[in-house]
């Protein structure tokens, strides 16, 4: 959890291995998923008057502690860095998601837009944050699209406390039609159950040769 003098005053991330799982809604009260894979594990919610204490204790702190450590604690470490990529193999024509990933993010106060060809792109979710080793935070943000081969897709990460602006741009690259893809998948599939079955055979031979005496 986290709690700043800024926009979100207040975060909430949950991870395993350092692989953001959920986040938490405040407003809503509710967990969020940051891959739909994860929706059904997020529906637990015993813990919630423990969130807000923490909650609230954090932002207790801020206001009694905070201003002792004015000029302490870092305004900005470094600049934010965006990179765009497909969160599944790139295919025309079947629906994928970009991500925007945010690394070198301090502190977690942040706006992320998403254009095509340089025209606002509507209904984006809600950016994940996450804290990592150190002073240092990390965000994503998701874009579920159709991928065509004229596509230009741009990320633009605005870092609030210093006006900074972070752009990544996404154009298809080294895409397989649809079916040519289909057909390497299988004809890889196809070879991976040949060579089990010869390996099979061998060890079978192998186990059945007689033990020789000495």
């Amino acid at each position: 959890m986290y709690c700043q003098n800024g926009s979100p005053s207040v975060g909430l991330s949950e991870a395993y291995d350092e692989d953001q799982l959920f986040s938490f809604d405040f407003s809503q009260n509710t967990r969020v998923p940051r891959l739909p894979e994860f929706a059904d594990w997020a529906q637990k919610s015993g813990d919630t008057p423990n969130i807000f204490f923490d909650k609230g204790f954090c932002q207790a702190m801020i206001q009694d502690i905070g201003p002792q450590l004015e000029g302490k604690i870092p305004v900005s470490r470094g600049f934010p860095v965006a990179e765009v990529f497909t969160l599944k193999p790139l295919e025309f024509g079947k629906p994928n998601t970009l991500v925007c990933f945010v690394s070198n993010l301090f502190p977690p106060m942040l706006t992320v837009n998403w254009q095509h060809h340089l025209a606002p792109v509507e209904g984006v979710g809600p950016t994940f944050v996450s804290a990592i080793d150190g002073l240092n935070f990390q965000a994503f943000s998701y874009l579920n699209f159709t991928p065509a081969p004229s596509d230009l897709f741009s990320c633009i990460v605005t870092h609030e406390i210093d006006g900074y602006t972070a752009i990544a741009y996404w154009v298809p690259r080294n895409a397989l039609p649809a079916d040519l893809l289909e057909n390497v998948l299988c004809g890889m599939a196809f070879g991976l159950g040949v060579l089990g079955i010869i390996v099979g055979l061998v060890l079978i031979i192998y186990f059945r040769r007689p033990c020789s005496g000495d």
